[in-house]
């Protein structure tokens, strides 16, 4: 039987000087805000009125899901824990799984489900196969959840993991806990921006050592809800993973920038918008707790800009959060599986490449996109 010990380091990393004044504390109310001039909120009716009467306007249009769109291959797990390098494999959206050199084996927002949402026969519905099935994956020590939203956080594929794999930790950000508490699963950990702790797990099943790991909870710039009335009630957050000597930093799910309505085609980074107010905490991420050896960072669900922008990157934005953070090399993440907005399905990764070229970052391998089940090494 593992024993797991998790605890604060007893060498503290650096954060902001502002850090105690925890800002992103809504003061007026229940929950979190994002507390800098890059983002606004979206209005509901805003959201209702491009749902439902986005077409009959002309201004909403559904992609093009008709295969093929992204290639999805049975991952290649190692059969051991044994592993030199930084082995990262996408699992579709959001989802990565990493096996870090020394053995710890990390999931990321995990969701194998046909469907991201409340309600089994209702809502987006993957228009790739999942590559895999939770009994495939041989180790998971720690589950990583970036925010509540149900292309994110998945209850049945939690139950899954549990069954399979008792001695999992599972590291949420505040307001959290007690959801994952009251549906059984005892190993949650809540973290607040800017904390940290240290997992240390002995006697892991396969590992000839003990596993440890340092896990920071970070900002970034989104929102949460499981229903109608509990946005943000929840924290939203990226996480650090440092093990065996490589350096993780997982975006989950961000904005970098408001963009107000313009019209269709003119690049928003140019002209008048070139300026726009950007997140501040991805520069201080990078200062105070980078180099990264690996960014898996969101690419997709940006379109429409008005809308999507304060809470979703897109490739532009994505380069952007990539120099900010100093991750050394960069895959993308939260595309190729869902329809959550109107961009092509295959425009994500044409885009980065752009993005990239403007960037003047365009050198073979820095910030790449992978197929759905392929690994890449760092």
């Amino acid at each position: 039987m593992a024993s797991v010990s998790i605890s604060s380091p007893s060498k503290p990393s650096p954060t902001p000087e502002d850090a105690a004044a925890k800002k992103h504390h809504n003061k007026e109310g229940k929950g979190f805000i994002n507390p800098w001039e890059s983002y606004h909120d979206i209005k509901p009716w805003q959201f209702m009125r491009y749902v439902f009467l986005g077409k009959m306007l002309g201004e909403r249009r559904d992609p093009d899901i008709t295969p093929p769109t992204v290639p999805v291959h049975k991952p290649d797990f190692l059969p051991s824990r044994e592993t030199k390098t930084l082995r990262a494999t996408w699992l579709g959206h959001a989802c990565f799984y990493v096996e870090f050199p020394g053995g710890l084996r990390v999931l990321f927002d995990p969701v194998f489900t046909q469907r991201c949402s409340p309600i089994s026969f209702m809502g987006p519905k993957r228009y790739t196969d999942m590559p895999c099935q939770i009994e495939d994956i041989p180790y998971i020590d720690a589950v990583v959840i970036s925010h509540n939203h149900y292309d994110h956080l998945s209850h049945p594929t939690l139950v899954k993991i549990l069954e399979k794999h008792k001695n999992v930790q599972f590291f949420v950000p505040l307001g959290n806990k007690p959801w994952f508490d009251k549906l059984g699963f005892k190993n949650a950990t809540e973290l607040d921006w800017w904390e940290e702790r240290e997992l240390r797990i002995s006697a892991a099943e396969g590992a000839e050592k003990e596993l440890s790991a340092t896990i920071s909870c970070l900002p970034c710039q989104h929102t949460s809800a499981r229903g109608a009335f509990d946005r943000a009630h929840t924290l939203w957050a990226s996480w650090s993973i440092a093990s065996g000597g490589k350096k993780v930093w997982f975006g989950g799910d961000t904005g970098y920038r408001a963009v107000p309505k313009i019209d269709n085609g003119e690049f928003d980074y140019g002209g008048q918008h070139a300026e726009l107010p950007h997140c501040p905490a991805f520069k201080q991420i990078g200062e105070l707790r980078g180099p990264f050896d690996l960014g898996l960072i969101p690419i997709g669900a940006y379109d429409p800009r008005y809308l999507m922008s304060p809470m979703h990157a897109n490739p532009y934005d994505s380069v952007n959060i990539f120099v900010d953070t100093k991750c050394k090399r960069a895959l993308g993440i939260h595309w190729g599986t869902w329809v959550l907005t109107q961009e092509d399905v295959l425009e994500p990764p044409q885009m980065l490449r752009k993005a990239l070229k403007w960037k003047g970052l365009d050198e073979d391998g820095v910030f790449e996109v992978c197929d759905i089940g392929d690994s890449r090494e760092y």
